[in-house]
């Protein structure tokens, strides 16, 4: 199973990834140097959302996709999936 999800950073900006393992990432993210530089100086981040794929390429197309979109409909979809 494969996860693409949202992460809102302290500074309220969105961050888009993919990833096998929603619980080890997220712990990358908040407290590792193994996390995403662009997280990294905007802890804590909280994850807001995801989704489930079976593939990792259905993944990383949906992936490429959201990180596409603006700030405003990142939180569209994440306000309509709560």
């Amino acid at each position: 199973m494969y996860f693409v999800y949202i992460l809102e950073c302290a500074d309220k900006s969105l961050y888009v990834g993919c990833t096998n393992n929603l619980d080890k990432r997220l712990n990358q993210h908040n407290n590792l140097k193994s996390g995403a530089h662009y997280t990294k100086i905007r802890r804590p981040v909280i994850l807001r959302y995801f989704e489930k794929y079976r593939t990792l390429k259905l993944a990383r197309r949906r992936e490429a996709e959201v990180k596409k979109w603006t700030h405003n409909k990142k939180m569209v979809l994440i306000e309509n999936k709560q």
